[in-house]
């Protein structure tokens, strides 16, 4: 370890001693949340045990699920920023808890319609119901791609976005890829219309996503070209005859980079 002058730690013995990493103490610093003690002669960050404590106290309130900007907000407070994360995070919870019991609710029906009739109709919603459970849990592994700065917008976005919104957001997804799976299946050719069409349904669905910004496009596009982090039993959710064909559509359509991909 580099130590400096009253035990002060160059950013990268300091990082690793605290099991973070150098970026995320640039990123603390640039946001005002965690400043160095001082700057060595050649400019060096340093950080001391003043630091590290404060530093604990961050990756606690992110432990509890805060926002960087939140973290920032009731560390400077007059509260013990702890008990206001814990109120916080208890009114996010009962929010969760309010859609699982109308995701409760949905699954009762289901079931009743199913031993009464087998509907098909109630089939469907109880699968889209269970899918959307699945891909709660199954999908933290995605996060990985992300930066920091990228998982805090893209966090912020979950707690802002109505869960409405989001439910038609994935059944568009799911209507889009049947249907460049269908015209690969067809024999559609990727510079015709049709699949322009397509291919700008996805670009608009991705951006709807992204919101165009450079950091979450990034993460996304690492996500699905590096194989990394995915789970074992994880398969894309479109097939390699339609990646091929949706890249070829975009390129067709004014644009070679593929979003999302």
């Amino acid at each position: 370890m580099q130590m400096q002058s009253g035990g002060l730690r160059r950013s990268k013995a300091f990082a690793t001693e605290a099991g973070v990493s150098v970026w995320t103490l640039h990123l603390y610093d640039r946001l005002g949340l965690l400043r160095p003690a001082a700057l060595s002669p050649s400019g060096y960050r340093l950080y001391g045990e003043a630091e590290l404590e404060r530093l604990e106290h961050i990756l606690a309130l992110r432990f509890v699920g805060l926002r960087l900007d939140q973290i920032k907000e009731l560390l400077g407070g007059p509260e013990q920023p702890l008990i206001a994360a814990l109120r916080m995070q208890r009114e996010v919870i009962a929010r969760q808890k309010q859609r699982l019991e109308s995701a409760l609710t949905l699954i009762e029906e289901a079931e009743r319609a199913l031993i009464a009739g087998a509907s098909a109709d109630r089939w469907k919603i109880l699968r889209t119901v269970m899918e959307g459970f699945k891909m709660q849990n199954d999908w933290k592994w995605a996060q990985e791609y992300y930066s920091e700065a990228a998982r805090e917008k893209i966090d912020e976005r979950r707690r802002t976005v109505a869960p409405d919104v989001v439910e038609q957001g994935q059944r568009d997804w799911t209507i889009l890829i049947a249907e460049v799976e269908a015209a690969v299946c067809a024999g559609i050719e990727p510079s015709g219309a049709q699949a322009r069409a397509l291919a700008h349904r996805w670009r608009d669905l991705v951006a709807s996503f992204t919101r165009g910004d450079g950091e979450v496009e990034r993460g996304l596009n690492r996500l699905w070209s590096d194989q990394t982090h995915w789970p074992k039993d994880f398969k894309r959710p479109w097939s390699d005859a339609a990646d091929g064909f949706i890249k070829q559509a975009m390129g067709c359509d004014g644009n070679g980079a593929v979003d999302g991909d």
